[in-house]
């Protein structure tokens, strides 16, 4: 176990550093150009990713268990955020779903993201002996991810909204809740989701001119071409550190969401199949974690955990290869963001103590076990 915690540490490692180094060749135009620095936007991200380190170091030490006591309060604090989302946050790009406090500007949604996880795992472990029980045991449950991701999605904020059900029931899933329960509800809240998005004038143009896109051989969205473009440049070795044209104004997000574009003009295919597989090496870590944890609680919790960086990652990917519907949503540990890659990193933390504390649980076990086996023999003896 304590190999699969450095095999996480360093590849998150990795691709923080690799995100460093392609964030400060995206945003260094737009830098100079708004704020009269070429580094101003890198300098913002590397404070952020100092702090993200720190977090996933500080958490690694953190027993993970001490989550179970405290799952409830933080629940119930992620969703009052949320409502005082919903009804203060200034309205950014026709959503309102930032906060700044102590000039600190988060989205809430990274926040009740990660909680909602922990509290699903502590429920999960806690009704363990009736999971199939509709009434006592889907529920309760269903009701937290209604609450959370309906909060979410009236944001509106419906590419994260959608993402947090996705994990939420995969969760519940694999946790033993009964399948036609998931079945249904997943149905229920697809058909309820793509309603909201069809309500809200961004997210429906976005529907629209991808099934266009598709159908009727329309054009694609803007940044979409743009990324396109940019990921067509870099050829099999890419156009080299730095070199990127596409970063020069030509596509929009280039540091945020669509920097998986111009990693893959600087860096070519070679360089994004490599990246991911670094992402692919920490889903399987991280699902190894959780197998080998000795708790149901750590199970369902490092899962969550991967299962969210990994689903996250894929989308992002899928936006910018023209595979989906634009989102919106970061690529995990690369993109320049807020608070994101410091929730994050917070996840990754948890993630490595699951898998040093059950290392040390197993120890503990195999020399209890080697005790017992001496003492039998030499009883016989």
């Amino acid at each position: 176990m304590k190999k699969l915690a450095l095999t996480v540490f360093f590849d998150t490692l990795l691709l923080i550093c690799l995100g460093l180094i392609i964030v400060l060749t995206a945003s260094s135009t737009i830098s100079a150009i708004k704020f009269s620095d070429s580094l101003y936007l890198f300098n913002s991200h590397l404070i952020r990713v100092l702090i993200a380190i720190f977090v996933m170091i500080v958490f690694s030490f953190i027993p993970y268990e001490i989550y179970k006591s405290f799952s409830k309060p933080m629940i119930s604090f992620a969703v009052g955020l949320l409502i005082y989302t919903l009804l203060f946050a200034p309205e950014i790009k026709g959503a309102g779903r930032w906060l700044s406090i102590a000039g600190v500007t988060f989205q809430p949604a990274d926040i009740a993201k990660l909680v909602l996880i922990i509290h699903l795992a502590v429920m999960l472990e806690k009704k363990s002996d009736y999971l199939y029980d509709f009434k006592n045991a889907f529920v309760p449950m269903f009701i937290w991810v209604v609450v959370v991701a309906g909060l979410i999605l009236i944001q509106p904020n419906i590419s994260n909204g959608l993402l947090i059900i996705a994990i939420a029931l995969t969760m519940m899933f694999v946790g033993g809740i009964h399948f036609k329960h998931i079945f249904l509800s997943s149905a229920a809240m697809a058909l309820s989701g793509g309603a909201i998005a069809m309500i809200f004038s961004h997210s429906r143009q976005r529907i629209l001119s991808f099934v266009n896109s598709i159908i009727n051989g329309g054009d694609l969205n803007l940044q979409v071409k743009q990324a396109l473009v940019s990921l067509g440049s870099g050829g099999l070795f890419g156009v080299g550190i730095g070199n990127s044209k596409q970063n020069n104004l030509f596509l929009p997000e280039a540091y945020g969401d669509f920097i998986f574009a111009i990693l893959g003009e600087q860096l070519g295919f070679i360089g994004s199949v490599a990246v991911i597989l670094f992402y692919l090496i920490l889903f399987i870590a991280g699902i190894l974690i959780a197998k080998k944890a000795q708790d149901k609680f750590g199970q369902l919790l490092a899962f969550g955990i991967t299962f969210s960086i990994a689903i996250y990652a894929f989308v992002n990917i899928a936006v910018a290869t023209g595979t989906i519907p634009t989102t919106g949503l970061p690529l995990p540990f690369i993109s320049y963001g807020g608070t994101s890659i410091i929730f994050l990193s917070m996840g990754i933390g948890i993630l490595i103590n699951i898998a040093i504390l059950n290392s040390k649980k197993t120890k503990v076990a195999e020399n209890n076990l080697t005790k017992n086996i001496s003492l039998r023999n030499n009883f016989e003896q």
